[in-house]
């Protein structure tokens, strides 16, 4: 059996297989409820053969949307519209993760289809954006974010803890939280756009704070028998990207004596000026050092779409589980044709009967 097809237990879950739908933003939730596209999409996804279905960034407040459209966890009335969906997962044979998250500065912005820009002020679904210190993302932005308080952000972690909360109630096994892609704990991790001078800002410890806080409010309510993960933006790339992965490295070693189980290896995206080395499996070396110098569980994402690359990548001790995005989206079922090409001696068992019966005995 090619490892790519092999379980990964990690605590008390196992899937069934290594692959792993990335947390893709659909922007289709109004006032963060989920409907019947999030069903459709997830039903189809988790019927694909995935092991692990991690639903899209789901805010913990309002103001931690990407965009009006983004899913939310801050009350628990969304809490059905999720749990409809961890069902349907369950039933596919998925194990049901969920990211959770807040987009800091880069809040309150429309869908990237029409062009993600920051919503105008007197847009009636406007808010202003939070972050560690009044920077807004595009330099020279008029819109610049509100620096939180300290109030604010011990509220911030309590959101992220009542969110964990409301994500076991709705019967997610699997949760990620978001500490990439410039969103508010990458901002408060990165030199660039932290500039407070409180305990939350200044050295790496105090830049890392918030995101060790967030972990310790989330354990409180997180069964411990589950997986406690995130996704980290390890590197910056500027002018020194061995220098930011040196740092968040230490960071790993923090969350880890802090009871994170798990890490998907990302991107910082911090500022637009970095310049990502864009390539087939780029992100793969540094996960694998993580996993090697840190000794957790990894896994990432990112321009991986050959089946025989996945499946070396996890023989070879480099991830233990890999992410796939719009792969999946191009080919919902593309593990039933990475079994194919990986010479899985009974391909139709990654599928449900219906789709395996014509896949293997139709000859049209």
């Amino acid at each position: 059996m090619p490892t790519l097809f092999t379980p990964f237990t990690l605590k008390d879950v196992t899937l069934r297989n290594r692959i792993a739908a990335s947390p893709m933003c659909q922007y289709q939730a109004e006032d963060g409820f989920l409907n019947d596209w999030h069903h459709t999409h997830y039903a189809m996804l988790a019927r694909g053969g995935v092991g692990l279905l991690v639903v899209e960034a789901t805010a913990v407040s309002p103001e931690g949307r990407i965009t009006p459209g983004d899913a939310g966890l801050w009350s628990d009335a969304h809490i059905d519209g999720f749990a409809d969906v961890a069902t349907v997962i369950k039933q596919a044979g998925a194990v049901p993760g969920i990211q959770l998250g807040h987009a800091g500065r880069k809040a309150g912005c429309t869908p990237p289809w029409q062009g993600g820009v920051q919503l105008e002020r007197n847009d009636p679904q406007a808010w202003e954006p939070v972050a560690p210190s009044a920077l807004p993302f595009i330099p020279g932005d008029a819109y610049v974010p509100r620096e939180m308080t300290q109030e604010d952000i011990q509220q911030t972690c309590e959101n992220f803890a009542s969110a964990a909360r409301r994500a076991v109630d709705a019967g997610f096994k699997w949760l990620e939280l978001h500490f990439a892609h410039g969103f508010l704990a990458q901002s408060f991790l990165s030199s660039h756009t932290n500039m407070r001078t409180d305990e939350y800002g200044g050295s790496l410890e105090n830049r890392a704070r918030f995101l060790l806080e967030t972990v310790a409010a989330v354990k409180k309510v997180w069964p411990e028998n589950l997986p406690l993960t995130v996704r980290l933006g390890v590197v910056e790339f500027d002018a020194s990207p061995e220098h930011s992965f040196s740092e968040s490295l230490q960071v790993i070693r923090w969350l880890k004596a802090a009871g994170v189980d798990f890490v998907d290896v990302g991107l910082a995206l911090s500022t637009p000026s970095e310049q990502v080395p864009w390539a087939p499996n780029f992100m793969v070396p540094y996960a694998e050092r993580v996993r090697r110098e840190i000794g957790l569980p990894v896994a990432t994402s990112w321009m991986i779409t050959r089946a025989t690359d996945a499946d070396a990548f996890i023989q070879d001790g480099k991830l233990d589980v890999v992410f796939f995005a719009r792969t999946l989206l191009t080919h919902p079922h593309w593990p039933f044709l990475a079994a194919r090409e990986l010479n899985v001696s009974q391909p139709e068992t990654v599928l449900p009967m219906p789709y395996a019966y014509w896949l293997q005995n139709s000859a049209g």
